[in-house]
């Protein structure tokens, strides 16, 4: 019989409460043992929804209890680098919540840390918008695009500029660092389907330049509308836009040009392409030289639909069944390399080689 793993929640936000906290109770052998919300009440709320008995006031204490086999943290990204390497110290396994880190930085002290204790598991929450279509597309990719030429993805909230709208955390430098609207997760994406950017051109906007805070008006220094430029390390360029203040804007238009084809990858709500949690309804469409710009759908063969596996793959690692696929802190430090390297392009107005050094 399988040792019974002992799981600690640190930060209960709606992500932990939606997925990580159901979904790892609900595999075998596993106990949601504690938790350390933000405040006792809100731990009381979590605890009694869940069936968790123990509830620390703080996330040390939380630590320091040695029947806790794994932590999953679920704060913002201002806390994830302490936490991460508190929780390796302590000996906890560790599933921590996207984007990785404040800063590419912190993202590389959370590797080492997690190198220096090779027996503990070390995960990031991927980005899941794409889970479904990853291999269909990746297969193409191998099969029938031939060399890459251009990259062009334009990922947007389709809303118009909210300029009385209330802070949210994510437009907080001191709480998401570097971080950039949806800019991490679709870079995370571009990445499984074709490796990282080898440059960064950026420019940018603050559209909406200040954002309640209370009776208080905050400035605003993340982008909400941001232009990138570059090549990639297979070869090629890209072209990425994200922005949230597009009006009627398309939600995802992705184009990925080769030389013996072209895909495209587009939302479509009525799609009836398989999803999966927190994925979008998305549409493939492909040419070849030889259709003369006639579009054929790309169907999912439903051997190559993946799906949100994430606590299922957290616990198998843990277990020795598997290993972490999504998403390593290896691929993590990349895609903080590139939010890094995106705020340096466009704060000094130059281009940035990748990786970082």
């Amino acid at each position: 019989m399988e040792k019974l793993l002992k799981i600690g929640y640190i930060g209960a936000g709606a992500n932990t409460v939606k997925h990580h906290i159901p979904k790892i109770q609900s595999q075998d052998g596993v106990e949601a043992y504690a938790v350390s919300n933000r405040s006792i009440d809100s731990s009381k709320r979590v605890a009694e929804k869940f069936g968790i008995n123990k509830i620390y006031s703080n996330w040390k204490e939380l630590l320091n209890d040695d029947e806790i086999d794994a932590v999953c943290i679920g704060t913002w990204p201002y806390m994830h680098s302490t936490l991460t390497i508190e929780s390796l110290k302590a000996g906890k396994h560790v599933l921590v919540e996207a984007r990785m880190a404040m800063n590419s930085k912190e993202a590389k002290e959370m590797e080492k840390f997690s190198k220096q204790n090779p027996q503990l598991v070390t995960q990031v929450v991927p980005a899941p918008h794409t889970l479904p279509y990853d291999l269909t597309i990746i297969d193409w990719i191998n099969n029938e695009m031939g060399d890459l030429l251009f990259l062009d993805m334009r990922i947007n909230s389709g809303e118009f500029p909210e300029f009385n709208s209330e802070i949210h955390w994510r437009n907080n430098r001191d709480l998401s660092g570097n971080n950039i609207m949806h800019m991490g997760i679709w870079y995370e994406a571009a990445m499984r389907w074709l490796g990282p950017a080898s440059s960064v051109n950026t420019s940018a906007q603050v559209v909406v330049k200040r954002m309640k805070e209370g009776p208080d008006l905050r400035e605003i220094s993340i982008p909400d509308h941001l232009e990138i430029i570059g090549s990639m390390t297979v070869g090629g360029k890209y072209h990425f836009t994200h922005s949230n203040v597009l009006g009627g804007a398309p939600i995802a238009d992705v184009w990925i040009y080769g030389t013996k084809g072209t895909l495209h990858f587009y939302d479509n709500q009525l799609s009836s392409e398989a999803s999966s949690d927190n994925s979008f309804a998305m549409e493939i469409e492909v040419t070849k030289p030889q259709q003369k710009m006639k579009w054929e759908k790309l169907n999912i063969n439903s051997n190559n639909v993946g799906s949100w596996r994430v606590e299922e793959e957290f616990v198998n690692a843990i277990r020795g069944k598997e290993d972490i696929t999504h998403t390593s802190f290896k691929d993590g430090v990349k895609y903080m390399e590139f939010t890094d390297a995106v705020r340096m392009s466009w704060e000094n107005t130059r281009e940035v080689t990748l990786p970082l050094h």
